[in-house]
């Protein structure tokens, strides 16, 4: 193990304890394939498995491995879908069995600090599905919530809206610039400090870059 990975895994196992801490299930792995691995253990065939529009989920190569074990993935990003058929998903997405997005930020306290702009997936990661599992890498923890916020302004925000090709400023400029046009996607805001009552939570934190 060499001096960043050694880092890596100090920094996600005093996430882990501070998530347990806070009622979640969580892990920390060392790479991706462990947390593939950990992920596909939830899924089987028939079961309803839903997506939250995330990068991590697609690098991970989950959704194809999840329909080759014959689960019925939902994923609103599939293309060829109509806008109404997407809301449609999203919808059934809250009533999946199991529910696979990551997070935009964790701190170190273990709080899950997401910015969304339908809020379909800080929805779903609160209240709906049977089993929800959320997949981070290392480069999204933060020092606290006032660095995670500073961190999804500085990276999550402009990086997505560039891969989402809208004209927002921040695709730009590489900063948040709070704009106020119709094609914002940073609208609904979201800090889960303990896990949600009745939810069934499982964070991964894996030891290497993922997502935004």
């Amino acid at each position: 193990m060499n001096n960043k990975e050694s880092h890596r895994q100090v920094l996600g196992e005093k996430v882990v304890r501070a998530l347990k801490k806070n009622e979640f299930d969580a892990m920390y792995v060392s790479t991706r394939e462990e947390a593939r691995t950990e992920v596909l253990k939830y899924i089987s065939p028939g079961k309803i498995v839903g997506v939250g529009g995330s990068v991590t989920i697609s690098e991970l190569g989950i959704l194809e491995q999840a329909e080759a074990q014959g689960a019925k993935v939902l994923n609103h990003n599939q293309p060829g879908l109509t806008p109404e058929e997407k809301m449609e998903i999203r919808r059934q997405q809250l009533l999946s069995d199991v529910f696979l997005c990551s997070s935009n930020a964790i701190t170190l306290d273990g709080y899950l600090v997401n910015v969304d702009g339908t809020g379909n997936r800080v929805a779903a990661m609160t209240f709906g599905p049977k089993k929800i599992v959320i997949v981070a890498g290392t480069n999204k923890i933060c020092f606290d919530e006032k660095a995670a916020w500073e961190r999804i302004r500085m990276i999550a925000s402009p990086i997505n809206n560039i891969r989402l090709d809208l004209p927002n400023p921040c695709a730009v400029s590489g900063v948040c610039a709070d704009c106020q046009g119709k094609t914002r996607i940073c609208r609904v805001y979201s800090v889960l400090k303990k896990k949600p009552t009745f939810s069934d939570i499982t964070v991964i934190l894996v030891g290497e870059d993922l997502g935004y």
